[in-house]
């Protein structure tokens, strides 16, 4: 399900489930959300880690979320939004290997790093309202505050892939690079003072983002979860055909 490793002072979290392209259900989230919070736990010993490299092994860095994998359960929800708040929340920077695909789920991971080294043959795709769900308030907010709102309307309202160089151009990929360089990035931070790094990540992130969530939108985003329509979206997709929505 994951391999953890260690390269000096990088630790690197690699999700490896090949057979399904690194999607995700809700024991890879709980997997993922323990295994940085192991990363914390060296800040107190003499062998710290210092950055994260988080990645996809094989060809996809995330096909997203496993819909055959119970991802309509509220556990799914639950340990999903936990692992994205992990990320966001621990004290070491994470940077995001984009090695290949990310899409939908695969996206809110990436976005959940601080910084993102994306291969030159990866894209990107939300899919959303094409599956008739919703995504969470954090990650549209997230997505507007890392590559800015209009390009992330074209991102999620459209549906459509975006390429690396696209992603590089909106901020959404501070680096274009293989695997090798995404290493030898997170190399060289950290050689960078810790303390520093994690006050910028803190002031970083402490935006709307994070703020309390609006009871009436997060009701908005459940019903969509738990909609007709997605049902729908799973029945045509189990019988080969397009979904018809009906917006209820």
């Amino acid at each position: 399900m994951l391999e953890v490793r260690r390269e000096g002072a990088v630790a690197v979290i690699a999700m490896d489930r090949h057979e399904k392209r690194n999607s995700i259900n809700a024991d890879v989230c709980r997997a993922l959300r323990e295994a940085f919070e192991e990363q914390v736990a060296t800040l107190d010993t003499e062998d710290p880690v210092r950055v994260i490299m988080f990645t996809g092994n094989g060809t996809a860095f995330s096909a997203g979320a496993d819909l055959g994998g119970g991802v309509y359960s509220e556990e799914f929800y639950d340990q999903h939004e936990r692992l994205l708040r992990t990320m966001e929340s621990i004290p070491i920077p994470v940077v995001a290997a984009v090695n290949g695909p990310a899409v939908g789920a695969g996206v809110q991971l990436a976005l959940a790093a601080d910084l993102r080294v994306m291969d030159s043959q990866a894209f990107l795709a939300v899919p959303v309202v094409k599956v008739g769900l919703a995504l969470d308030w954090w990650t549209v907010q997230r997505a507007s505050a890392v590559i800015g709102g209009g390009h992330a309307r074209t991102l999620l309202y459209s549906a459509q892939p975006v390429d690396a160089s696209f992603c590089e151009r909106v901020g959404f990929a501070n680096k274009i690079g293989d695997a090798t360089e995404a290493m030898a990035y997170c190399q060289e931070l950290a050689t960078f003072a810790p303390l520093s790094l994690q006050h910028i990540k803190g002031v970083i992130n402490d935006d709307l983002a994070r703020a309390d969530h609006d009871p009436a939108r997060e009701e908005l985003q459940r019903k969509a979860w738990y909609s007709d329509d997605a049902s729908e979206f799973r029945i045509a997709r189990q019988e080969k055909r397009m979904p018809k929505f009906t917006g209820k």
